[in-house]
C-alpha cells in the first residue's frame, strides 16, 4: 500500500519544491514568457491586419485592372473601327477614282472615234470629190473630142451663165 499512498514527508518536500519552481518561473521565466506571447500575438494581429490591408489593396487593384482591361477594349473597338471605316473610305475613294477614269477613258475613247468618224468622211468626201473629177474630166474629154459638142457645151454654159 504505500506504492499507492505517499508518506507525508515526501508530500512535504514536493510541496516545497513545487513553490520554489513557482515562484521562481514567476520571478524569472513568467515576464519573458508572457512578453513572448503578447509579442507573438501582436505581430500575429499585424500579420492578419496586413494581410487584411493586401486583400483590400488586391481587390483595389483587381478593379483597377477591370477598369483598364475595360479601357483597353473600349480602344481596340475604337481603333477597329476607325480601321474599318478608313478602309471603307480607301475602297470607295479607289471605286469612285475608277469610274472617273473609266468615264474618262469613255469620254476620250468617243472623241477619238469621233475625230477618226470626222476623218474618214472628210477622206470619202475627198475620194468622192476626186472620183468625180476624174469622171467629169473623162466625159468632157469624151464630149470635147467632137468639135460640134464642144460648140454645142459651150452655148449650154453661156446660156446657163446668162440665166443666173
Amino acid at each position: 500500500m504505500e506504492l499507492v499512498t505517499p508518506g507525508l514527508g515526501l508530500i512535504f518536500w514536493q510541496l516545497v519544491t513545487f513553490l520554489l519552481v513557482l515562484f521562481l518561473l514567476t520571478k524569472f521565466a513568467w515576464k519573458p514568457i508572457m512578453r513572448a506571447l503578447n509579442e507573438r500575438e501582436a505581430s500575429i494581429e499585424n500579420a492578419l491586419s496586413a494581410a487584411e490591408k493586401a486583400k483590400l489593396e488586391m481587390q483595389g487593384l483587381k478593379a483597377e485592372n477591370e477598369k483598364l482591361l475595360a479601357q483597353a477594349r473600349l480602344e481596340r473597338d475604337r481603333i477597329l473601327k476607325e480601321a474599318t471605316e478608313a478602309g471603307n473610305h480607301m475602297i470607295e475613294a479607289a471605286r469612285n477614282k475608277a469610274n472617273e477614269e473609266g468615264d474618262r477613258m469613255i469620254a476620250n475613247a468617243r472623241e477619238a472615234i469621233n475625230t477618226e468618224k470626222r476623218a474618214a468622211i472628210a477622206e470619202v468626201k475627198n475620194m468622192a470629190a476626186a472620183l468625180s473629177v476624174e469622171i467629169a474630166e473623162r466625159i468632157l474629154r469624151k464630149e470635147l473630142s467632137n468639135p460640134q459638142a464642144q460648140q454645142a457645151l459651150a452655148q449650154d454654159y453661156i446660156k446657163e451663165v446668162t440665166l443666173n
